[in-house]
């Protein structure tokens, strides 16, 4: 009835999903009205009812874009100018009645079509895979007891709870909210986050940037923290309604493929015109239009690499692959040639340097030596090693305080669970758990003998959590936070003989001397506080408290982080640490990772000062750091921007919402999957599974190798596909027969080579990857080294299969004849190429076969392939062949080899001109 007061359901209670309905307003109704619409309750929904829920309405994710069928992807392999100019030189092949021509020239582009259509499916299988590796997540609470589950998984009625850096998983009614604001940018437009009011109730008509007491799916939360309520899911949400308006729009392609598609556009534009030159030429001699025609045709097949699409897609594809068995997930396939292009990585500290698991090492009264804290991570074992002279009884009553402070201002938990201890929530606030568990004192005790009346959560912006809580003899504040923040809220200090007035300069001098050994040092205070009814629990309250003391806490390096920068510095790439933490903590961290021997650390107020007064200055004074320290969100952002300023090509890391601007801003934004946040994974292009810094480092590499097996594949294509035109024109200007009709060239360029430059995309690492300087990003593909191998291979290849040719029809080969052994020449010229393609620069030699047994078992293959088409009847009819001799096939071999030596020579000559050598 209207105007009952709202009714809460039992939460173990399951109700048949017709007892609830969608409330369309919930902006107008309160809090306690929307949860009894959705007959919930606050301690949430119990896990039959949200099972049954799920069954009912469908799992909470926006419907992905209809994948195409597998006629559609089929179909889609024949939309490319190179398959068009063999279409058409199959449909002149018909027209002249060469029957065998066409229908082979057919065969080819259907097999083509269904390999490439196979990798595309492949590709597509693997993409979905990875994207699940980086699902959504949400925090609900079920039966009282929150739980991470899977955003997916969540049902209208669910509770769910928010925190700074969180992606709203759907449409909620606020509950509570504290400090909340929300960026509804992605809804609205509007730039600025929006400041959230759970308590309003809202006119139905309410405009959707006014509905302050909502939170919308896909939104991100800046600031603060709230319980909500779900009131929508997947194509119910606002953002639902958009997305079904634009399913179906096509992604745009990675720039690697935009300059091949431009590469394929040019060879077509060529083969076109070289078609009318050989025309005017052949017709100027008295060929017969029908011959001119059986010219273009021959030409079009030679001119074109038929195999590359589908080449390029298995080696982007390996390259990703590869790359997501080192921890690194690409989001955008850009990223793969961009991270092996970085000049410049900034770094975060704490998880990605370090192992992100903190423990308090050293706790410091004021006025007293420090005391040493033993154990290792959150298992609280461990005890106090006190100084020379002191007893613990004597300071029993600073440490219970201390501790009580720390557990106190405190969101983690420690429990034990499954026979083993758990840790859930920040990691500071854990490590201090751990310390109050190892004095003694019980977090679960505490909170039954003081009940919290009132919170403020820690966010980075402010620098402190607080925690209000009611105490026999009145109502308390414990803060902990940063030193520089606690010391304003304080004017007196603990000591074994009471409270005395603070001093200042001796505890910040406590602060350096532990900061200067490499520790994360956090404050911690308490006084008596008492708010009066309905005034809320802020800042301002804070003032004339007691400080208790210091805590001093060390996260240690990953193993592997020293040897990760060392390799970057081989690899060309300057690194630098960026972090949120005191100069003095930061520089000892850097000095163990051998960057920052004598470098001094700038932070954030120097670069603030800095940029109101010069932007060269600015970028001068960034260019030179190596360790930032101190600094904020904006600053970060400014970091990057400086760096591109100054020509770096940046890759940096990030994990929280603030790091949102400068992830964007970088070249290329590396995210933790671990630990960061959904705005940060969203934003990134890459996402790191194990937070590791090396992975980073390991992703440079796989980079660099994805992208230079691109450059052999290219290589091998288009060098061949030079030779045969070489051999073309060589005829053509002879006068000679054609040495190769167009059905042998397609099964030179499609099955004998189509087989070795897929195995070329598996090439493994060359070893010197990460001892080059990285590649110009506006490098070119076709640079003069690719031009200079193309033309030799051209010029060698085509000259000698020509030689060859001229050689059997003198020796009174039929015309028939001498295509047979110039194509089985071809064939092993191939082979031979495929080797000379394993690398640019290193002798062939140098090459263990068996590195990559794709090529070699191959290459192998694709002469066994094109013997026994020597031995089938019917296919031996199409192309023109018969059996060879062994004798015969050692000397074409014998010939072929000449390549070999000549890419080696090649690569000599280069070596010695590069050294300078005479």
């Amino acid at each position: 009835m209207h105007g009952a007061p709202a009714t809460m359901k039992d939460p173990h209670q399951p109700v048949h999903p017709a007892h609830w309905a969608r409330p369309r307003h919930p902006h107008a109704l309160t809090a306690e009205e929307a949860i009894a619409a959705l007959d919930s309750s606050p301690q949430g929904l119990a896990r039959s009812e949200a099972a049954a829920r799920l069954a009912h309405v469908g799992r909470n994710a926006l419907p992905r874009v209809k994948p195409p069928t597998a006629a559609e992807i089929f179909l889609h392999q024949f939309k490319s100018p190179l398959i068009y100019v063999l279409l058409v030189a199959a449909l002149v092949s018909l027209s002249l009645r060469q029957w065998s021509d066409a229908g082979f020239i057919f065969v080819v582009l259907l097999i083509n079509a269904a390999i490439g259509a196979f990798q595309e499916y492949s590709a597509e299988r693997s993409a979905e895979a990875l994207r699940d590796l980086v699902s959504p997540r949400a925090r609900s609470e079920r039966e009282g007891i929150a739980h991470e589950i899977s955003a997916e998984e969540l049902v209208p009625g669910d509770i769910v709870l928010l925190e700074s850096g969180a992606k709203v998983p759907s449409d909620l009614r606020l509950i509570t909210a504290h400090n909340l604001a929300v960026d509804e940018s992605l809804l609205t437009g509007e730039s600025l986050p929006i400041v959230k009011n759970a308590a309003a109730v809202l006119e139905r008509e309410c405009a959707l940037g006014d509905r302050l007491n909502m939170a919308f799916a896909g939104t991100l939360v800046t600031t603060g923290r709230a319980r909500g309520v779900v009131v929508a899911t997947a194509l119910d949400t606002v953002l639902g309604r958009i997305a079904a308006s634009v399913l179906g729009r096509t992604r745009s392609e990675p720039p690697l493929l935009l300059r091949m598609a431009r590469f394929t556009n040019l060879i077509a534009i060529a083969v076109g015109f070289a078609a009318l030159l050989v025309a005017a030429v052949a017709l100027a001699r008295g060929a017969t239009l029908a011959e001119v025609f059986v010219l273009g045709v021959a030409l079009a097949v030679a001119a074109i690499p038929e195999g590359l699409p589908v080449a390029l897609t298995v080696a982007l594809a390996v390259g990703m692959q590869r790359m997501a068995r080192r921890n690194v997930i690409v989001r955008r396939l850009v990223a793969v040639e961009a991270l092996g292009s970085c000049t410049y990585i900034a770094s975060d500290k704490t998880g990605t340097l370090t192992v992100n698991q903190l423990t308090v090492r050293r706790v410091q009264f004021p006025d007293q030596p420090p005391w040493e804290v033993t154990g290792e991570g959150i298992v609280p074992e461990g005890t106090f090693v006190l100084p020379q002279g002191a007893t613990r009884a004597h300071h029993e009553v600073l440490l219970a305080r201390l501790v009580r402070a720390a557990a106190l201002a405190n969101e983690g938990s420690l429990v034990v669970r499954d026979g083993g201890w758990l840790g859930e929530g920040d990691t500071v606030d854990v490590a201090l758990l751990a310390l109050a568990h190892k004095a003694g004192v019980k977090p679960e005790s505490l909170e039954e003998e003081a009940p919290q009346i009132a919170a403020i959560p820690y966010e980075s912006e402010r620098r402190f959590a607080a925690s209000l809580n009611r105490f026999p003899d009145g109502d308390r504040a414990a803060v902990k936070g940063a030193l520089e923040t606690v010391l304003a809220m304080c004017d007196r200090v603990a000591t074994t003989q009471g409270e005395a007035p603070l001093n200042t300069d001796a505890v910040r001098a406590q602060e350096q001397a532990l900061a200067g050994e490499g520790y994360r040092v956090l404050a911690l205070a308490e006084g008596p506080l008492a708010l009066r009814e309905n005034q809320s629990f802020s800042r301002e309250h804070l003032a004339r408290l007691t400080l208790l003391g210091l805590v001093a806490m060390s996260d240690p390096l990953r193993p592997e982080a020293r040897d990760a920068v060392e390799a970057c510095y081989r690899a060309g790439i300057r690194v630098s640490m960026v972090t949120g933490d005191h100069p003095v903590t930061a520089l000892a961290i850097a000095h163990d990772l051998g960057f920052a021997r004598d470098a001094e650390a700038v932070t954030g107020a120097q670069i603030a000062e800095v940029s109101a007064e010069s932007e060269r200055e600015l970028d001068k004074l960034i260019d030179d750091a190596r360790v930032f320290a101190r600094i904020e969100p904006q600053q970060k952002l400014a970091i990057v921007e400086s760096l591109q300023r100054s020509g770096h090509f940046v890759a940096v890391t990030g994990d929280g919402v603030n790091d949102a601007p400068a992830l964007r801003a970088a070249q290329v934004g590396v995210a933790m999957g671990a630990a960061g946040t959904d705005v940060a994974r969203e934003t990134a292009d890459i996402i790191l599974t194990d937070d590791n810094f090396a992975s980073i480092v390991a992703g440079v590499e796989e980079g660099r190798i994805a992208y230079g097996n691109v450059r052999k594949v290219i290589f091998l294509l288009v060098s061949t596909g030079a030779a045969e035109i070489a051999l073309f024109a060589l005829a053509l200007a002879a006068n000679v027969p054609l040495p190769l009709v167009a059905a042998q060239l397609l099964w030179l360029n499609l099955v004998t080579n189509g087989v070795q430059d897929v195995a070329l995309a598996f090439e493994p690492a060359e070893g010197d990857e990460l001892a080059r300087p990285p590649r110009p990003p506006r490098e070119r593909i076709f640079d003069r080294l690719m031009i200079e191998r193309v033309a030799l291979s051209a010029l060698v290849i085509g000259g000698l299969a020509f030689a060859a040719y001229q050689w059997m029809l003198g020796r009174g080969y039929a015309v028939e004849e001498a295509r047979n052994g110039t194509l089985l020449l071809m064939v092993l010229f191939e082979n031979v190429q495929a080797f000379n393609s394993r690398s640019e620069t290193l002798s062939v030699f140098r090459h263990n076969p068996l590195r990559n047994k794709f090529l070699l078992f191959g290459t192998i293959a694709a002469q066994l392939i094109h013997i026994g088409a020597m031995y089938t009847p019917g296919l031996r009819e199409v192309l023109g062949l018969q059996p060879v001799s062994p004798a015969h096939w050692a000397e074409l071999l014998a010939l072929a080899l000449v390549m070999l030596l000549a890419m080696e020579t090649h690569k000599r000559f280069r070596a010695r001109r590069s050294r300078g050598a005479p």
